[in-house]
């Protein structure tokens, strides 16, 4: 068994037991974190246990989560961790949400997995070895034009340069929902990466790339025979500014419109 193939199963076991967590709490407390942002208990709980896991099975590789921040070794591969992806919705009870868990090698991905808890699918990848859905092979989207699109945008901007950030956001929604078949917010980066590279979506545009939110669905798309960009069309890294899915037929007709809207 390769390398890559032994961390996907242990990625995929990180990710059915942090499933298991989430169904394990049908109540839970909600707190404010940050300005409009807010965490709960099962957050804390599947981080802690994934964390813990990871740390028993890989030892020698550092760990990033969204809540707790760094652990373990420093350096080389690391794990990027978001224990609920969609916690605004989790919190609502609306079901979209997603468990995001990626493999950090340099400045990119090599294993991933996304569960989507209520929806009942894993999403698993492996470098050079594809994108499954449940086991099954999945690939991107063929479309070629923009009326046949349907794209996922990512949430508005809040904090510092908000207004100015968000006119730019506006002016790309206002050029591609003129041209695009749909414009869907589904607030989750990772189903937003997973269904790009299931082909349900032609591009999630998310002006943001914090790599626990991003690192596993970017190697979701990426084996699908997708393309993640930067907001200036260049290669999507961990340190990009922005996170750009879109599938290989309108790659270039993307990177124009987020120009147009001047967002570079």
């Amino acid at each position: 068994m390769s390398e890559h193939a032994a961390l996907s199963d242990v990625a995929r076991e990180a990710v059915a037991k942090a499933t298991a967590i989430v169904h394990a709490h049908p109540s839970f407390s909600v707190t404010t974190k940050g300005d409009r942002d807010v965490v709960t208990d099962v957050d804390h709980a599947v981080e802690d246990a994934v964390r813990e896991f990871l740390a028993k099975e890989t030892p020698e590789i550092g760990f990033l989560g969204e809540e707790h921040g760094r652990s373990g070794a420093e350096g080389g591969l690391w794990w990027a961790l978001d224990p609920v992806d969609g916690t605004a919705n989790f919190a609502r009870g609306i079901p979209l949400c997603g468990i995001s868990l990626a493999l950090v090698d340099g400045e990119n991905s090599s294993v991933a997995a996304i569960s989507l808890p209520f929806l009942g699918m894993t999403y698993t990848a492996a470098r050079g070895q594809g994108t499954f859905a449940n086991g099954v092979r999945v690939g991107a989207s063929s479309a070629s034009v923009m009326s046949d699109a349907m794209i996922a945008v990512g949430d508005f901007a809040i904090g510092e340069l908000a207004e100015t950030k968000n006119r730019a956001r506006l002016l790309l929604l206002s050029d591609l929902g003129a041209r695009a078949q749909k414009i869907r917010m589904l607030g989750t980066a990772a189903i937003d990466l997973a269904w790009v590279a299931d082909g349900k979506l032609e591009s999630a545009v998310i002006l943001a790339n914090n790599p626990w939110d991003t690192m596993a669905g970017v190697l979701l798309v990426r084996e699908a025979g997708g393309f993640v960009v930067d907001r200036d069309g260049s290669e999507h890294t961990v340190d990009s500014a922005a996170t750009i899915a879109v599938c290989g037929g309108l790659r270039d007709e993307l990177v124009a419109a987020l120009a147009r809207a001047g967002i570079r």
